[in-house]
């Protein structure tokens, strides 16, 4: 693989977690909207939404065997204009069945899209030797800040779901189409003479369960500030509503921001210490919003758990990568599926807690979960795996 050809795959593989963070956004912050527009109730809604990262789960596990008979460039080729499609099919119905078919397939796509595209990542950054995964990542948060800017447009001027989001999929389904010429992978590693991991090894669930754990623990922390933070400003500080839409905005572009210098920090200091810092200020961060006296002080907490939670997905991808390097597309896909079980539990979690206890109290399981990966830093870095800074490797390619 030559230098120019890593470049543009990695710059594709770039492209396809924005257009992916575009996609997801807009679902997510026009639930009130796709509610009314279906007529689902309240009682019904809960299960739509489980069932989007339950399907996700089935096609991560899919992918992972079906990797085994096409390259996962060709499972994201597909899986992404199928999710966009999908989208907008949820746009489009009016029936409450054909949204349920429209939310099926985006999960069934999603979880494929999701796995393939960090398979594609970890291969990437295996070829380059050194660590690039979370500018992906942060390529996936930036469009999330696109994506639900223009959901708050669609909103703020009343405009129909269809026609909020037909405009979006007409540019970028041709630009995902274009840019998946050059997926690309790197070079797959030398054999290792038998080493647990290596080429073709099978990938043991007791040796990659510390990084499922850390994958769920991340995304219980995430969930909960996606689906509680406003709530927890405006009822338990005492927000107005308008500010109480501020912390998740600043929770994002801090999560783009710490992505964005990540990597820096990875080849710097290592992986292993990245997570550390990561999960002590995330911790800390659930910390101070559990006992802020009001909503500044609440925001502070937030703006902490973006910088902390956002380094810890992506190197957990990466440590699963370097794990089993014989058969890495099958761990992330493993891996993945965690994603969606973080979702899934830490939204009602929090939600059980905050109404049986107090939601101050809630704060502090996430942040006693997020503290449990520094039992599991070590699984981040072995050794000879560690990226940059006085612990390269040698480099397979030297590219920019």
């Amino acid at each position: 693989m030559t230098d120019a050809g890593l470049r543009h795959g990695r710059a594709s593989l770039g492209l396809s977690f924005g257009v992916q963070g575009v996609a997801f956004a807009l679902l997510v912050t026009r639930i009130p909207a796709i509610q009314d527009q279906y007529g689902i109730s309240d009682g019904l809604l809960p299960a739509f939404l489980a069932a989007v990262p339950v399907l996700a789960g089935v096609g991560s596990v899919a992918t992972g065997k079906l990797v085994a008979l096409v390259r996962p460039g060709a499972v994201l080729r597909w899986a992404q204009p199928l999710v966009l499609l999908a989208l907008l099919g949820v746009g489009a119905g009016r029936e409450v069945w054909q949204v349920a078919v429209a939310l099926g397939v985006f999960g069934l796509a999603v979880g494929a899209l999701d796995a393939s595209m960090n398979m594609l990542g970890v291969s990437l950054q295996r070829a380059y030797g050194r660590s690039i995964m979370l500018g992906f990542h942060a390529a996936f948060s930036l469009g999330g800040i696109v994506g639900a800017s223009l959901a708050w447009v669609g909103a703020r001027w009343d405009l129909p779901l269809l026609v909020s989001y037909l405009p979006v999929v007409a540019v970028l389904l041709p630009a995902a189409l274009v840019g998946s010429r050059w997926y690309t992978e790197g070079k797959a590693p030398e054999p290792s003479g038998g080493v647990p991991g290596g080429p073709g090894g099978a990938v043991s669930f007791k040796l990659l369960l510390p990084l499922c754990l850390v994958m769920g623990f991340a995304y219980i922390g995430d969930s909960t500030v996606s689906n509680w933070s406003a709530k927890y400003l405006q009822d338990v500080l005492g927000s107005s509503e308008q500010l109480a839409t501020v912390p998740y905005n600043l929770y994002m572009v801090t999560t783009l921001l710490g992505r964005a210098v990540g990597d820096l920090g990875v080849r710097r200091f290592g992986a292993v210490a990245v997570v550390r810092g990561g999960s002590l200020l995330a911790a800390g961060g659930f910390a101070v919003v559990a006992v802020a006296p009001g909503a500044w002080v609440g925001m502070l907490g937030f703006t902490m758990l973006g910088l902390g939670l956002c380094v810890i997905v992506p190197q957990t991808f990466a440590a699963a990568g370097r794990m089993f390097p014989g058969n890495s597309d099958e761990a992330v896909a493993r891996i993945n599926i965690f994603n969606y079980v973080g979702f899934l539990v830490g939204s009602p979690l929090v939600g059980v807690l905050g109404d049986a206890w107090s939601y101050r109290g809630a704060m502090l399981v996430p942040m006693v979960l997020v503290l449990v990966t520094l039992v599991y830093a070590r699984s981040f870095g072995p050794e000879p795996a560690r990226y940059g800074g006085g612990h390269e490797r040698p480099h397979t390619a030297d590219v920019g």
